[in-house]
């Protein structure tokens, strides 16, 4: 197939709904879907109302704003009342709270806060403004690390002074070694993010069927694609021979794209990670290497930030782990909805909470 509403194709759809309800076995079987975007597909397209009732999709950790931790908010809000920063900010963290207050309401009391779409973005920012100090809050998985590791390139290239990251990038491997190893999860397969495999490939997931057994598809974002996914994990555990298969060949190489993890590598270096909910998790994220440390916001301006408040009733962390779904949380739809945002997983346009406020069940 070639163009994209093909991949939307009703008849092919309906005949991997048949595939699906003819293999699926007399038992419960949970797939996780890792990618914050096949969340919200998965939503969009109904496709939970085509599946039979005992295949449960559950939603992972796969919204990098989601499982930013508050206290990374909170540094980013002190950096905000310093008149001598500019902060630049991708725009699904504008909104996520910290632990007394958020990016938007800083902008409201009169912070320097843009919102960019790029770290380039940022780096531009930091040119035309010369008086002030531009801080770019720089967070994402793989997909986005390269971008971050070229506008810090950029800046030593240039000599810049009036620009540096505070960095949160975290890496997707070891967290699925946490849910893969999860006695509350019971995982029958995964579904892999497709953008995240764009830039590393296939080898870093290959010990999620060898040491734990469980059947991985890395595809699109399509209907069909997630279809065809599904299929192929029931395929796997009916055979009981699982594997990791790339089924989005049109944009994933099994070795990824090996420039881009050059250029992430050369910038940044392996250390562990908090992960809102989840806790820390040995190597799970990246730090920017001393050669570059001068662009290392957190370095270059210490500050004192306090472990982050969490709002007492939100669930945030349970529905990232997959062991609850949004409409368990008591603030679901009520006190938390997107106008008024408790939860980093009703803000980000990845969120799980946000998806299903979105689209419903």
């Amino acid at each position: 197939m070639k163009y994209k509403d093909e991949f939307s194709d009703p008849a092919l759809a309906s005949s991997l709904v048949c595939r699906i309800k003819e293999t699926v076995p007399d038992r419960e079987v949970s797939f996780m879907e890792v990618c914050g975007t096949h969340t919200m597909a998965i939503h969009r397209y109904g496709i939970k109302s085509l599946l039979p009732e005992n295949i449960r999709l559950l939603s992972g950790p796969g919204c990098p704003v989601c499982v930013t931790p508050v206290s990374y908010m909170d540094a980013a809000i002190q950096y905000s009342r310093d008149p001598c920063f500019m902060i630049a900010t991708f725009g699904d963290l504008f909104r996520v709270p910290g632990s007394d207050s958020s990016l938007a309401m800083e902008k409201a009391l009169g912070g320097d806060i843009k919102i960019v779409y790029s770290p380039l973005g940022a780096l531009d920012l930091a040119r035309r403004n010369p008086e002030k100090h531009v801080i770019f809050l720089g967070i994402g998985f793989e997909t986005t690390l390269p971008a971050i590791a070229s506008a810090i390139v950029y800046a030593k290239e240039e000599d810049m002074d009036n620009f540096s990251v505070l960095f949160g990038g975290k890496t997707v491997p070891n967290v699925l070694r946490v849910l893969a190893g999860s006695p509350d999860l019971k995982l029958a397969g995964l579904i892999l993010p497709g953008h995240v495999s764009a830039i590393i490939g296939v080898e870093p997931y290959r010990f999620l069927a060898s040491e734990f057994s469980i059947p991985c598809a890395i595809t699109g974002f399509e209907p069909l694609d997630i279809l065809f996914s599904i299929a192929r994990l029931l395929d796997m555990v009916n055979k009981g021979r699982p594997e990791v298969l790339n089924l989005y060949p049109r944009t994933v190489k099994d070795d990824g794209n090996t420039r881009a993890c050059d250029l992430i590598q050369r910038v940044f270096c392996p250390v562990d990670s908090d992960w809102r909910g989840i806790g820390r998790i040995p190597e799970s994220g990246l730090a920017i290497r001393e050669e570059f440390a001068r662009y290392d916001a957190a370095r270059r301006f210490p500050i004192e930030v306090p472990p982050g408040k969490v709002h007492p009733g939100c669930r945030c962390g349970e529905v990232l782990k997959g062991v609850i779904t949004p409409l368990e949380c008591p603030l679901f739809g009520k006190a938390c909805h997107p106008e008024s945002p408790i939860g980093a997983c009703m803000v980000s346009s990845e969120g799980t909470c946000a998806a299903y406020y979105k689209y419903g069940t």
